[in-house]
């Protein structure tokens, strides 16, 4: 193996590799897929690598579709995936309450119809989903009609985020033992053609400094994510890795499990984001060098069929 960081993956380092670990996560969009095209050659490279007998995992911060649209959705791609081994932040987050925190109660979510469907199917009741409208006067916004069962906000990607949204989770979270939770901090969402939109950290932060709180955030760079998938799978953090297509999620997060990482430059990151990381002394930005790259995970398809 290439003692130092940030090597590009090619010829029998490929191989190498890849013998060196069981199990890898794939991040999805601008890994696998970009919009709605598969990546040219990802289906092959996801399908062989488990015909090789290697677990292969999804983890996502977008939580704006439940596992299953996922796996509907890499199906019609060329994917061979099941259900199962999709982890997105609206199944983490619900595994979140019900395992760590075991909320015995309801959430407030200013959140997606994905995420209701996720807390639902563990068991969890929630209130929030869809158009907050103005309630009265201004005056009485602090006084909004809660409900006593709510024993925690979760906030995730709302289309129909609001100021009446902001306002009833700032009357929640003043109430004492009110969990607080949010999916991912990814504060924008690239787009083809190089445009972006405001993502879930944008909304998060908006809450946090209405609350005067911080929450606890499950998704990437998290380990809570990667819990996730080894707990269910007897994953060994060793013999894993983590490919992504941004240091500040997917490679933050294999470094802060231990986990062996490869940045696939068909996304958001650079090689040249990756250096500048790996000259600077401090050790968050230390976190975010892979240890090796690749212009594509198609890359690793020689490797695969020889």
């Amino acid at each position: 193996m290439s003692g130092s960081k940030c090597t590009r993956l090619s010829g029998a380092l490929v191989k190498q590799m890849l013998d060196s670990v069981d199990s890898i996560l794939f991040d999805c969009d601008g890994v696998i897929w970009r919009g709605d095209q598969a990546i040219p050659g990802a289906a092959q490279v996801i399908n062989l690598l488990k015909e090789n007998g290697k677990k292969v995992f999804f983890v996502t911060n977008n939580s704006s579709k439940t596992r299953k649209m996922y796996a509907d959705k890499m199906s019609t791609l060329g994917f061979n995936v099941k259900e199962e081994e999709v982890f997105g932040t609206a199944y983490c987050s619900a595994m979140y309450l019900k395992t760590v925190c075991k909320l015995e109660g309801k959430v407030y979510l200013i959140g997606s119809d994905a995420m209701r469907q996720e807390l639902e199917a563990v068991g969890i009741q929630q209130t929030g989903v869809g158009p907050d409208l103005i309630f009265g006067k201004q005056t009485d916004w602090a006084n909004v009609p809660l409900d006593p069962q709510v024993k925690a906000v979760v906030v995730g990607f709302d289309e129909h985020f609001s100021y009446m949204k902001l306002n009833r989770a700032l009357q929640y979270l003043t109430q004492r033992d009110c969990l607080f939770v949010g999916t991912n901090r990814d504060t924008r969402l690239p787009l083809e053609g190089g445009k972006a939109v405001p993502g879930t950290g944008c909304l998060l932060q908006a809450v946090e400094t209405a609350a005067q709180r911080q929450s606890q955030t499950v998704g990437k760079p998290n380990h809570f994510m990667f819990d996730c998938v080894a707990s269910q799978y007897g994953v060994d953090a060793g013999r894993c890795l983590m490919v992504g297509d941004r240091l500040d999620t997917d490679i933050m997060l294999g470094s802060n499990c231990g986990l062996k990482t490869l940045l696939t430059l068909t996304g958001v990151s650079t090689v040249a984001d990756a250096e500048a990381h790996q000259k600077s002394s401090c050790a968050e930005r230390q976190g975010m060098v892979p240890d090796y790259y690749v212009d594509s995970i198609a890359d690793l398809l020689p490797a695969l069929q020889g």
